[in-house]
């Protein structure tokens, strides 16, 4: 045996580091089709924005796919992970303009400083595939698919009331207006009528909810609620009302309701509003509409907001009833939703009930729940029940009653039965520079004329500082000599259009094109998208869960009707990692909490910041920076180093079969649980195996053989959580890394079944209730057996003191409970 020296080469994570990395980038070990035959993985982390260096919520995010795919590498799949930036978008426009510069001098500088922390921090990815959307070489084909859903009556202009900040003069979607202001600039949000361009979106509602179902079990079940509530999709009925000598048709989900229907709503920003209001009411209602522009949508369907309204001063006639019941406008009713008004039936629906006791009005139970009165509870009864107070329907239960009281309404021409979707045409028109222009030419002969695909890209001028400054305008209409190009149709004068593209068109196609990133053909190469598609597991923030990923679905859809996909799901698992939070708290620089990475990686390595943002708990889980030990991380790792220098400087070929079978049982729980997807788990494995192999090898006569694989072993499945040392521990147990031969072109540990036999299981016996004994026994010892020994035990005999034992519970081989008289 060979003598462990006294002195052992010091563990510096910063060191192996700097000693590692370049190696890495000489083999290229993580290039997709280096496996040739192999079966094909695809893991996709979100791409980043390029603002600043990457943060703590990066650093874990990244690290969790990273040990899913080095994970598959080990499996011997060929796996695709790539990289690429979402680069457009107006943080680097108004970054610009306080710089005088183009934004593409933030955007790219930024992006290289990513790129590089991405390599120190040590991600597995294919870099060769590496793309910016902002890229004319990507946004080219951007603006081919723009233009292929336009001529499939998918991308569309109307004019529309949108939601204005007048201080970036741009358009802001809903989830961008935070209590009436830009999420950005903080300035209060206004509406404005202009005409945008829009993809329908809605003529794929019902293959985007139903096709959920075979995301079912690989999606988180959360994400697939909040889409299945964005789509809304309702079934119910449309309801004709007369308002004086005028039909107004509302949709209702609950037409069984309508004798409880006691007043009707119009969204107070609806041209229906002012169309039905009385001359006396006027000025009430133009003042409350000013004060709903300030609201996003979602601010307005907030349940605990106070419940706001003006009386337009006409009734409705209620057709079931004949009633004339009072119409208001409120802002708890959008205008894009269904016709814009609602029958109100407050007994029935909460928000209903809620204005029906601000303003005075009568509240009617028409459907008998057994729950208590709402006009007295405030609390509306939205379940089944039997008909009440409804005329010829009295008795009936909820769904007889909606199916009479529709055909009723069919056969007297009041109304009929309809499907009816929260989900609305997705806006992709921005009134700014720092996007892929829109490629239709505006002319005065010829109207909306496609640029011709052989002049793609429609490239961006050449706009700096000032010149991107709001003016009332976009900064492309502000730019007359770009604007003004010949009609592609009659060679006439005619205008570019001054828009650009949502970015989130960017992102609802940039896993494709990861599959061919240099093809100049299409948008992808159809044959490449085969062969990855669809990605294996995508990983990202859950805030993502609704625009992103909807979107992407959407754009799947569509491109296989277009025969160019054969799936039509773009992830078949998605997980969502948890926040990195401190003090309890979201980070902020108001809340002075935050967690410079950089600071983090200089003081303790790489590696015990990825291992301790996994071991911290599920990936879905937040971790509280303040809760955790990345110094523990250190010197765990440091453990395994002096481990492997020590087991490499032993000789022999001995073997412990208690060595053995602890390492078989570890990798054999690991595989599980990585498939699991519990790696903080995996970790707190590792550290068990660590204190065994150490154990082993403190022993006077340590098994080398059985300790080298153990450690081996280790190396390769440490090596996805922390790449550094596992490489380092590789090295020091004898392998020629710079030649070729790294722990990260290994392969998985192999498991001989036989040692995952167990010889013994522990059974734990309990005299009512408490443990009296633990009993070593075979794993297939019956019933009867464990029984007889259990009662034998001496713990368990002067437990039950000579009482009679009235049952004795059995579930061999683990558990007995004996309960005495």
């Amino acid at each position: 045996m060979t003598q462990v020296p006294a002195e052992r080469a010091a563990y510096d994570p910063h060191a192996v580091q700097e000693r590692w990395l370049p190696v890495w980038d000489r083999l290229d070990l993580h290039r997709a089709g280096r496996r040739a035959g192999a079966e094909k993985k695809y893991v996709l982390d979100m791409f980043p924005y390029p603002s600043g260096d990457l943060h703590m919520g990066h650093a874990e995010a990244y690290g969790l796919a990273d040990v899913l795919a080095r994970y598959w590498m080990r499996r011997g799949y060929d796996v695709l992970h790539p990289i690429g930036w979402d680069s457009f978008g107006l943080p680097a426009e108004n970054a610009a303009i306080k710089r005088d510069q183009h934004p593409a001098e933030y955007t790219y500088a930024n992006i290289e400083t990513q790129a590089d922390s991405f390599r120190r921090y040590a991600i597995s990815f294919d870099w060769s595939r590496r793309l910016h959307t902002s890229d004319p070489e990507y946004y080219r084909w951007t603006q081919w698919l723009f233009l292929r859903f336009r001529e499939r009556g998918l991308a569309y202009r109307k004019s529309s009331a949108v939601n204005w900040c007048p201080k970036d003069q741009t358009v802001l979607a809903n989830e961008q207006v935070v209590q009436g202001a830009c999420e950005r600039c903080g300035t209060v949000v206004t509406k404005r009528e202009l005409t945008q361009w829009f993809f329908k979106v809605t003529e794929y509602a019902d293959r985007l909810l139903d096709d959920m179902e075979q995301l079912r079990g690989s999606w988180p079940e959360r994400v697939l609620l909040m889409q299945k509530n964005w789509i809304g999709r309702s079934q119910g009925a449309h309801v004709d009302f007369q308002v004086g000598d005028r039909t107004v048709t509302v949709f209702t989900t609950r037409p069984d309701t309508l004798y409880g229907a006691t007043f009707f709503v119009v969204a107070a920003d609806a041209p229906l509003a002012l169309e039905l209001c009385a001359p006396a009411q006027r000025e009430a209602l133009e003042a409350y509409r000013d004060e709903v522009r300030k609201l996003s949508d979602i601010d307005r369907q907030a349940t605990d907001r106070e419940k706001t309204g003006v009386d337009l001063g006409v009734t409705a006639l209620n057709p079931v009833t004949g009633e004339q019941i009072p119409v208001y406008a409120a802002d708890y009713v959008l205008a894009d939703y269904g016709t814009g008004a609602i029958m109100a039936v407050p007994a029935h629906d909460q928000r209903d009930l809620d204005f029906a006791r601000a303003f005075g009005l009568p509240v009617r139970v028409v459907v008998d729940t057994g729950s208590p009165d709402p006009a007295e509870t405030g609390q509306a009864t939205s379940g089944d029940g039997v008909l009440v107070n409804s005329g010829p329907y009295d008795g009936l239960p909820k769904a007889e009653a909606i199916e009479r009281v529709v055909a009723d309404l069919e056969a007297r021409g009041g109304g009929k039965g309809a499907i009816n979707y929260r989900l609305r045409d997705w806006l992709l028109s921005r009134q700014r520079f720092w996007g892929a222009p829109i490629p239709i030419v505006h002319c005065p002969s010829c109207g909306e004329v496609p640029v011709p695909d052989d002049q793609l890209p429609v490239r961006l001028p050449d706009l700096r500082g000032a010149a991107l400054k709001p003016a009332g305008t976009s900064p492309l209409g502000a730019a007359a000599d770009w604007a003004a190009t010949p009609c592609p149709s009659c060679g006439g004068d005619a205008q570019r259009d001054t828009d650009t593209m949502d970015t989130f068109v960017d992102s609802s196609w940039y896993f494709l094109r990861y599959c061919s990133p240099d093809f100049e053909d299409g948008p992808f190469d159809s044959e490449a998208v085969r062969e990855w598609m669809p990605v294996a597991q995508y990983v990202g923030g859950v805030e993502h869960a609704i625009l992103h990923l909807l979107y992407s679905r959407f754009f799947v859809k569509v491109l296989q009707d277009m025969g160019m996909v054969d799936f039509n799901e773009p992830f078949s698992a998605l997980m969502n990692q948890g926040q990195v939070i401190n003090q309890g708290k979201a980070m902020s620089k108001s809340l002075g909490n935050g967690i410079d990475l950089g600071k983090e990686l200089s003081s303790y390595g790489v590696d015990a910041v990825r291992l301790t943002m996994v071991f911290a708990g599920p990936p879905e889980d937040d971790i509280d920076w303040a809760d955790v030990s990345p110094s523990g991380s250190v010197k765990y790792l440091a453990r395994v180093a002096r481990l492997a220098e020590d087991v490499g400087l032993l000789s022999g070929d001995a073997r412990d079969a208690d060595v053995d079978r602890v390492l078989a049982r570890t990798v054999d729980e690991v595989t599980r649980l990585v498939e699991a997807q519990r790696l903080n788990v995996c970790v707190a494995r590792f550290m068990e195996l660590t204190n065994a192999l150490r154990r082993a090898a403190d022993a006077p006569a340590p098994a080398t053989a059985s300790l080298r694989d153990g450690v081996e072993a280790l190396a390769v499945m440490l090596g996805c959580f922390a790449p550094y040392t596992a490489e380092e521990v590789w090295s020091r147990l004898g392998h020629d890394v710079d030649a070729g031969d790294s722990v990260h072109d290994s392969s998985w540990p192999a498991v001989d079944p036989a040692l995952l036999v167990e010889d013994t299981v522990t059974c734990v016996v309990q005299v009512q209730g408490k443990v009296r004994a633990r009993l070593e026994v075979p794993p297939g010892i019956s019933e009867d057996d464990l029984r007889a020994q259990a009662l034998a035990d001496p713990g368990v005999v002067a437990a039950v003191s000579g009482r009679e034992v009235r049952t004795v519970i059995v579930r061999a081989p683990k558990l007995v409970n004996v309960v005495p008289a």
